[in-house]
């Protein structure tokens, strides 16, 4: 089957990691279904795909969202070969654990993890006939963290987790891996022709790699990880960060 005949579905795709994952699936060949609360941006993102591109407004952390969204993927693409659950509340620090409110630890639980366990539930059927692959998006933060972060590390905490327990549910018909990326410079994917100032060289000089991280080093490895030539990966959880958690840090 040539890679155009090929359709992947992306949560949180008009922004960000998901906008440049979208992008480069596309560049590749899929056809690409993606989702985002954002309809205005999402929109733009369809009408410049050329036809390989299907947006649908959802929230994934609403079960009939999901399945509207698995309806008009199947009903567009007529298939369904991968799944990127990319979808989350990006924003870290909900400050000191005594003044969290349970609507914004819920939230983040809501998004983060109840929605890729929701759209991996209704996507499961159409992927075990094509034998495809999931990939999850977790975060460093499920490894290391800064202060008053416990809501979002426990979240991505959770998808590493849920990410073994569904391989090993699900193989060897479905592969299912995550990625956690570090430090990615998504300033530029966010649906505005806005320039954006320019890194300093203390942010690139601090990472192993030289560099801070952008959207396609993310997208190539999700583009990796479903292809037939991760045939034997499953369960496994890649840092992209530019090697810092390997890192020691001392202050002063």
């Amino acid at each position: 089957m040539n890679q155009s005949d090929l359709v992947a579905l992306v949560t949180g795709g008009a922004k960000g990691i998901g906008r440049g994952i979208v992008q480069y699936l596309a560049q590749q060949g899929w056809r690409v279904v993606f989702c985002d609360t954002d309809a205005q941006i999402g929109e733009q993102l369809a009408q410049a795909g050329s036809g390989q591109l299907k947006f649908v407004p959802a929230d994934v952390a609403r079960e009939a969202d999901v399945e509207r969204l698995l309806q008009v993927t199947l009903e567009w693409g007529g298939q369904l070969d991968a799944v990127i659950n990319n979808a989350g509340v990006a924003d870290p620090e909900t400050g000191p654990i005594e003044d969290l409110s349970l609507e914004d630890w819920q939230r983040r639980l809501n998004v983060n993890l109840t929605g890729p366990f929701l759209v991996t539930k209704h996507a499961v059927p159409y992927l075990r006939k094509s034998r495809g692959a999931i990939v999850n998006m977790a975060s460093t933060r499920a490894l290391q963290s800064e202060p008053d972060t416990e809501a979002y590390a426990a979240t991505k905490g959770g998808i590493v987790a849920l990410t073994h327990s569904l391989a090993v549910s699900l193989g060897p018909e479905i592969r299912v891996n995550c990625i956690s990326p570090g430090w990615i410079d998504t300033r530029a994917h966010q649906g505005s022709s806005e320039g954006v100032p320019p890194l300093t060289q203390d942010d690139h000089r601090q990472h192993p790699a030289g560099r801070v991280g952008v959207p396609n080093d993310i997208a190539a490895l999700v583009d990796y990880l479903i292809s037939p030539k991760a045939a034997f990966i499953t369960g496994q959880n890649f840092v992209a960060d530019g090697g810092m958690v390997r890192k020691m840090i001392y202050e002063g």
